[in-house]
């Protein structure tokens, strides 16, 4: 009896120690990279904010025949790339893609999509059974358009819900950054969330006034709002304008402008993205 006891226990102890074993196998953490271009330093800003939030590797693309920091020069060569179908030459990663389960993938946007060298970098890697995650800062909109761009560029990958920030609001990047690692579930913690914009409504005199001192200083016009959602939030109270404007075409068409008003003392409004409809 004895000996038959001392047996079921190696049994059970055995049995425990192969079942923690294969716990601990299905929970095994994810590895992250943040993968990233940058022309003129503000992408790195982001990307280097994620790395530090995230704990993640993190490396630079590097074109092999660097654009010109002018902006108009950058415009003038992407432009014609883009045009004929050519996409420039970039340096070897030093990392290895096939370690990494989740790649954060940075950029500006050039032409309202992700900037050339993210273009070879999709070209020349199929990311098959990876998780991506765009993030990328703009003048004035293209996070949407640029990851409908990555999914059909890249479509044995799983391209998640990117993040983007105006390079006029760099340095509200950290907390809104926190807040999407968060939401999205890559960072432990809570937040509270963020209610619904009200339905639309006609625009006040009031309003308008927001409108103009959030968008009046932007150098491309953003055309005239007709209706306004709101939402009040515990920093700040956020405004969903539909504008109207006459394109480049000359044609007459719709855009949604979000504005944001900090709640403290003496913030201007900032508008926060463009998105064209």
């Amino acid at each position: 009896m004895k000996y038959q006891f001392i047996y079921i226990m190696k049994s059970t102890l055995l049995s425990l120690a192969l079942m923690a074993t294969i716990l601990t196998g299905c929970t095994k953490p994810q590895k992250t990279l943040v993968l990233y271009y940058s022309q003129t330093g503000t992408t790195q800003t982001v990307a280097e904010e994620l790395q530090k939030q995230l704990g993640a590797d993190i490396e630079r693309i590097e074109a092999t025949i660097p654009y010109d920091s002018d902006f108009q020069a950058t415009i003038e060569r992407s432009g014609k790339e883009r045009e004929n179908g050519e996409t420039p030459e970039i340096n070897p990663l030093k990392v290895n893609l096939d370690d990494y389960d989740v790649i954060f993938i940075g950029y500006p946007i050039w032409f309202g999509t992700y900037a050339m060298p993210i273009a070879t970098l999709v070209k020349e890697n199929a990311f098959e059974g990876k998780t991506i995650v765009p993030f990328c800062t703009f003048g004035s909109g293209g996070l949407g358009s640029s990851t409908e761009a990555l999914k059909e560029a890249l479509p044995k990958a799983n391209i998640k819900q990117g993040y983007g920030i105006r390079q006029a609001r760099i340095e509200a990047a950290p907390k809104e950054l926190e807040r999407f690692l968060i939401e999205n579930g890559f960072k432990d913690g809570t937040v509270t969330p963020l209610p619904e914009y009200s339905e639309q409504a006609p625009v006040t005199e009031e309003d308008s006034l927001i409108f103009d001192a959030a968008c009046s200083g932007y150098q491309f016009p953003l055309g005239t709002p007709v209706t306004v959602g709101k939402r009040e939030t515990s920093e700040s109270t956020d405004y969903k304008f539909t504008a109207k404007s006459i394109g480049f075409d000359g044609q007459e068409g719709t855009s949604t402008i979000f504005v944001t008003v900090s709640n403290e003392e003496g913030a201007k409004p900032e508008f926060t993205e463009v998105v064209r409809n």
